[in-house]
């Protein structure tokens, strides 16, 4: 079983994730002029900030501090930095821009999934992350349906 101090440091790295995921998301919503297209993000977006109060919630559970954790990742910067040239370059097609959010979900996925094996012993972690991940998962399917339509 882990340590309450490796239980956070993994938590804290999901909730860095889903605030890359909850910026990522604003972005794409102020960068494209579909009304459909920036409610879903709208909608992904407060999804994203939920599924980290959650995790924050565990954190503190554990006895760390569950502000500690409030903006994205380096890596989710210049991902959502990268999101913004490509927008650019490709003359802001909808399309293009959903499969850079495509590709930050997958991202996110294989994080939670191996989380997920290694919380064998955390009962009360393993359901919430399942319950994320099925959600982010969900998600991703809703937005490879749009890039179809937008293609």
């Amino acid at each position: 079983m882990e340590s309450n101090k490796e239980i956070i440091s993994d938590l804290n790295s999901l909730v860095t994730i889903l605030n890359d995921g909850k910026q990522g998301y604003e972005s794409a919503a102020e960068t494209t002029n579909s009304l459909e297209l920036k409610a879903v993000f709208g909608k992904y977006a407060l999804e994203r900030a939920a599924y980290a109060t959650e995790l924050k919630a565990h954190i503190k559970q554990h006895g760390g501090n569950e502000d500690d954790n409030e903006s994205g990742g380096v890596l989710g910067a210049i991902h959502r930095g990268w999101l913004d040239v490509k927008h650019a370059v490709t003359g802001n097609s909808d399309a293009s821009l959903l499969e850079a959010i495509e590709t930050g979900e997958k991202s996110a996925i294989e994080k939670y999934d191996g989380y997920i094996a290694d919380y064998t012993d955390h009962a009360d972690h393993l359901a919430l992350l399942k319950k994320q991940r099925d959600g982010i998962q969900k998600d991703l399917q809703q937005l490879q349906s749009l890039k179809a339509q937008n293609a």
